[in-house]
């Protein structure tokens, strides 16, 4: 079921919206972000992900946002943990409230040899070695935390 616009930002300005970023490290180790062209946090580096529907499974939801995000399934995955993620605006672009996102970080594998596709909620996406994600202002701090030294974030 799609909600109208309106009632949507009704749900955004009373509850939090649970979501499922992808953690997704290549052979290299490397991180996988994309540039980020839709709010909340627009014009910046983030995993991919998105929220998980009313009724989807988190198998279901991990599956469809990793094919709408990257055009291809994981192979593996695993949940590293659940992230807090207030924002000052909303994926509305609505004026006068922000959203806050329950997260959970989902470790990921790609089949090898798999083509990661970029959507339209994303300009480019790139892998990043980790020091120089943790480092670049143009990496979200959200996307910094799911790979700071905390014990919920061990591999």
């Amino acid at each position: 079921m799609n909600l109208s616009a309106d009632d949507f930002a009704l749900v955004i300005q009373s509850t939090p919206l649970v979501s499922i970023d992808l953690l997704v490290r290549n052979e290299r180790n490397e991180i996988l972000l994309g540039y980020r062209r839709n709010r909340p946090a627009s014009d910046c580096w983030f995993v991919p992900g998105g929220r998980i529907r009313k009724g989807e499974t988190l198998k279901d939801a991990v599956r469809r946002i990793a094919r709408v995000e990257l055009g291809v399934e994981p192979a593996s995955w695993e949940l590293s943990g659940a992230f807090d993620h207030i924002y000052a605006d909303n994926a509305l672009g609505r004026e006068g409230f922000g959203s806050h996102y329950v997260a959970l970080g989902c470790h990921c594998s790609l089949p090898p040899g798999s083509r990661i596709v970029p959507d339209a909620q994303h300009s480019e996406l790139r892998w990043w070695p980790l020091d120089k994600l943790m480092q670049s202002p143009l990496v979200h701090v959200n996307t910094k935390r799911y790979f700071e030294d905390a014990p919920a974030n061990k591999l």
